[in-house]
């Protein structure tokens, strides 16, 4: 794959646009800054839209990446690889978190099977690479014709959700030991040491802890050597959901369409995508900050500032829907409040 053309695909947002949004929100019916963050995330979309005011988004779409890991078998996660295989069985009846909170945001979910360490529905494994990936303290994720194949299924997903309408991704999540895998991910590029990335997870023991450290300090050892190639970094220690994930951050940014980020594994994801095209983060934004330590260092890396802190961690996306409506607010306060000019007032 020719990372080199796919990089130089990637445009910037219209800066027009954006000052555009400025100008507008110091006449809007308030004083100028009132509205603190609200008013440069408006002027965010308005350069990724390349329009102002900027509209509401009209069809905000989650795509969630699931994959097995097989570094969950060092027994550094508190639950069984088959709770991957499980949950997607939850996503797709609608009883999950990230179902409930993409109602209310209103998103709408895809799920695809890329790395799952079983059967799933056709509907879903359309794009499956390959069932689950290599313990990666140990062995390889992926071969390198894997990892390129994943990274064009991300490429693919985008492109078929941008042609559909989507105007807004958020990548998310599912797999046992993704944080794993993702904090390798982020330590390789930050040159840090495994207890500096490495938080508890969901529900992990002091002894499970350890074991996590173990598996990531031995991952380490094997990323290093490659952390100046990406795609041979996503195959030495990543999985096929990440190198999705890179793929669809990547062509979302040369399809101009504004990314929302979840979590530690969108962190890590965005961290390698940025590897790729540099450019392409100016299209992120980072939805919120999850406990997880390497998703602080991947924020402060990429430059992101997240909408909310809630001590959010369970992936899903779930995270980056809920400050999905402080985004929707900051485009209606742009688009709909009345300047001092329409109300017939002097400027505050």
């Amino acid at each position: 794959m020719d990372l080199e053309a796919l990089a130089a695909g990637v445009g910037l947002p219209d800066e027009e646009a954006r000052q555009a949004a400025r100008e507008r929100q110091a006449r809007l019916v308030k004083p100028a800054g009132s509205l603190g963050r609200l008013e440069e995330l408006s002027a965010w979309v308005a350069a990724a839209q390349g329009r102002c005011p900027p509209h509401d988004f009209a069809r905000a779409r989650v795509v969630l990446f699931a994959g097995d890991h097989g570094v969950a078998r060092a027994g550094g996660s508190a639950y069984p690889p088959e709770v991957t295989a499980q949950m997607l069985a939850t996503f797709l009846a609608g009883g999950a978190a990230v179902n409930v909170l993409a109602d209310l945001a209103g998103a709408t979910v895809r799920v695809l099977d890329v790395a799952v360490d079983a059967e799933t529905p056709p509907e879903v494994a359309r794009y499956k690479v390959r069932r689950g990936s290599g313990s990666i303290d140990r062995e390889d994720a992926l071969s390198m014709a894997e990892a390129e194949r994943a990274l064009a299924v991300g490429i693919t997903v985008a492109d078929e959700e941008v042609d559909g309408g989507a105007d807004l991704l958020i990548p998310a999540d599912m797999g046992v030991g993704n944080t794993t895998a993702a904090a390798v991910l982020v330590a390789a590029l930050a040159d840090l040491e495994p207890v500096q990335v490495i938080g508890r997870g969901l529900g992990v023991d002091d002894a499970g802890w350890v074991r996590e450290v173990v598996a990531l300090r031995d991952a380490l050892r094997r990323a290093r050597p490659v952390a100046h190639d990406p795609l041979a970094l996503l195959a030495a220690v990543g999985s096929a959901d990440i190198a999705a994930t890179v793929g669809l951050l990547v062509q979302a940014a040369v399809r101009r369409t504004p990314v929302l980020l979840d979590g530690v594994v969108a962190g890590a994801a965005a961290s390698v995508a940025r590897e790729i095209a540099p450019q392409a983060a100016r299209w992120w934004l980072a939805g919120h900050l999850s406990p997880e330590p390497a998703h602080r260092v991947a924020l402060d890396r990429l430059g992101l500032e997240p909408l909310v802190d809630l001590g959010m961690r369970l992936g899903e996306g779930t995270g980056a829907l809920v400050a999905l409506p402080v985004l929707r607010a900051a485009v209606r306060v742009l688009s709909e409040m009345s300047t001092f000019e329409d109300a017939g007032s002097p400027t505050a």
